[in-house]
């Protein structure tokens, strides 16, 4: 059965010929921050596949942003967010509550990004355009909702145990993967730099995934000139995946809040010798823009 489905749009977004915002006449692509639309959707499974599918062929998804769409709870997995999001849990014993299968890679932990999927959906990504979309829950488990979040990558979606929301080059390691912050009552702009890489670089995260990282350095932070997303340029160094030697890195993260009051963070990464002399800097720039 049809339904429909009130949503609000809290973020940038790219409405651009995305039939699917029934309010939206214009058919210049056009940015926004503020604007009631409704979202045309159906009640099964292929119907919210194939909804999403339409708008990452229509071009929405040429910039990072999402909308939200209340769920039930019937909507969630297991009626709300894993318990696999207790990372207390996680740290104390090395596994996670609720496991959600072994990782191929070497039988590492599946990393914690706190990104979960609505029930029944799948990241969608089309490979003309590179427009990525995702329907992630996000709130507390009791009152959880979904938001539909967007993006353009020039990479592939990654695929596997250990991966979420992520595109990568598997040959070169250059990508960018969502994240979802820890739930705060600070505005965005007032939310201190290291809580961010707290999130990202957390023993538990997927920068940490064959190693914890070191000689973190933030190098800028600031607001777009919107007021609603948060930037943080940044640098650390990793262990290689096949040499175990450190490996710098150069990074930006971009944040938009959620009315859960969670940042939705969207972060692209390259090795330093790429993203200085190989264009790299430049492709996640565009990513995360």
């Amino acid at each position: 059965m049809n339904m429909h489905i009130s949503t609000q749009l809290i973020a940038l977004l790219s409405i651009g010929s995305a039939a699917a915002f029934a309010p939206s006449t214009s058919t210049t692509k056009t940015h926004t921050t503020t604007s009631s639309t409704s979202l045309q959707s159906t009640g099964s499974i292929s119907g919210r596949k194939q909804f999403l599918q339409n708008i990452a062929i229509g071009g929405a998804a040429s910039a990072f942003g999402f909308v939200g769409v209340p769920v039930s709870n019937a909507e969630t997995p297991d009626g709300g967010k894993p318990e696999s999001l207790d990372i207390q849990n996680f740290l104390r014993t090395g596994q996670e509550a609720f496991p959600m299968g072994v990782s191929s890679q070497a039988g590492k932990s599946r990393p914690i990004t706190g990104i979960y999927l609505r029930d029944g959906s799948e990241v969608v990504r089309d490979s003309r355009t590179g427009n990525v979309l995702a329907e992630i829950v996000v709130g507390e488990k009791s009152n959880p909702s979904a938001v539909i979040v967007s993006y353009s990558s020039p990479w592939s979606l990654a695929k596997g145990s250990v991966f979420d929301v992520e595109c990568r080059d598997a040959k070169t390691g250059d990508g960018a993967f969502l994240s979802l912050a820890e739930k705060t009552d600070k505005p965005l702009a007032d939310i201190s730099s290291t809580f961010f890489m707290e999130q990202l670089f957390a023993p538990t995260g997927r920068f940490s995934f064959y190693g914890s990282p070191t000689n973190i350095k933030i190098k800028k932070s600031y607001m777009d000139e919107t007021g609603t997303k948060r930037i943080i340029d940044f640098s650390f160094a990793n262990l290689s995946q096949s040499t175990n030697a450190e490996i710098p890195r150069n990074g930006v993260m971009v944040a938009s809040m959620t009315e859960s009051n969670q940042a939705v963070i969207l972060v692209g990464s390259a090795t330093s010798n790429r993203w200085k002399n190989k264009g790299a800097e430049q492709a996640v720039r565009d990513t995360i823009a």
